[in-house]
């Protein structure tokens, strides 16, 4: 069990590492006219677990803080996320 919850929480470390990295990256690449990363792109690592990196990203780089779907639906999809967790924890304690 305690080989599982490492494997776990590094690869939550990683997908959310790449959350943040990817919101900072379309932000630079948006300020040079380059191109750019796809919304879907960006939703990406969020739905797999990286929520809190992507929310971190958005926030500390400014970036997609306009659009409703990045501003509402990531804390949305964080609190489904926490829920989701909290209901395993207590199913399989």
């Amino acid at each position: 069990m305690k080989d599982i919850m490492q494997a776990a929480g590094l690869y939550l470390l990683i997908i959310n590492a790449v959350g943040f990295l990817l919101m900072g990256l379309d932000k630079r690449r948006a300020k040079r006219g380059a191109w750019r990363i796809s919304e879907k792109t960006l939703f990406l690592p969020p739905l797999l677990g990286g929520t809190v990196g992507a929310i971190l990203g958005m926030r500390m780089f400014h970036h997609k803080t306009k659009h409703w779907y990045f501003r509402y639906g990531l804390p949305a999809l964080l609190v489904v996320q926490l829920a989701l967790a909290g209901w395993l924890y207590w199913k399989f304690r």
